[in-house]
């Protein structure tokens, strides 16, 4: 392909304002380009919580947005991902102390279906019922925050640190805690995907049951 024909090529392409959601005030996460519209669907951008909020004290937050509709020149996203970074995590272990790490899958109150990872940092190594009663609590405690949530506000108490501080002051109560963070937060499934896999698996059910009347 000729230098001519790429730079024409490129010239096609139109730049699209990528915009966060409303969550996070419309803030401005890049640009991004595309010959038609729909390319930029489903497009995946990550940035850091520092970069949208211009703290650099909170550039150790990556953030994930997909983009879910594009306008004449401005492209939308919905967020998918909270995750701290590698660096920033692993600054945090001590020798000599425990590192307790839990997952556990949650629905918010509007049908979003979201895993979270919240790990503790204890101050000494604490022993196996410690760092189970603590993984229990952290578990527990996640799965009430998802309970009284919409997904939105859900994800600003993990983003704002809410959600830790609330069982840091829970789990420190069983063994002394240095910190707790939240690892990761990923929305796996939204409202409607979730309502198409509870219909899926009632037609399945159903079908088990016809089959067995039949025997």
């Amino acid at each position: 392909m000729s230098e001519r024909s790429v730079s024409r090529k490129q010239r096609e392409k139109r730049w699209y304002t990528v915009l966060a959601p409303e969550q996070f005030d419309r803030a401005e996460l890049g640009r991004s380009p595309a010959n038609e519209p729909e390319q930029l669907l489903e497009r995946n951008l990550e940035t850091t919580l520092g970069e949208i909020t211009n703290n650099a004290s909170e550039n150790n937050i990556k953030l994930t947005f997909k983009i879910n509709d594009v306008g004449s020149d401005t492209a939308y996203t919905e967020f998918t991902k909270h995750e701290l970074t590698r660096d920033y995590l692993r600054s945090l272990v001590r020798r000599g102390a425990s590192k307790i790490d839990a997952y556990v899958t949650v629905l918010t109150t509007d049908d979003y279906r979201v895993q979270i990872q919240p790990v503790a940092f204890t101050t000494k190594k604490a022993d196996h019922s410690q760092e189970h009663a603590i993984r229990k609590r952290m578990i527990e405690m996640v799965r009430e925050a998802a309970s009284e949530r919409t997904f939105e506000g859900l994800v600003d108490s993990v983003v704002e640190g809410r959600l830790s501080s609330a069982i840091y002051g829970e789990a420190k109560t069983i063994y002394p805690l240095r910190r707790v963070e939240i690892k990761k937060l990923t929305l796996e499934a939204r409202p409607e995907e979730v309502a198409e896999e509870e219909e899926t698996a009632v037609d399945v059910d159903e079908t088990d049951v016809a089959v067995d009347e039949e025997a």
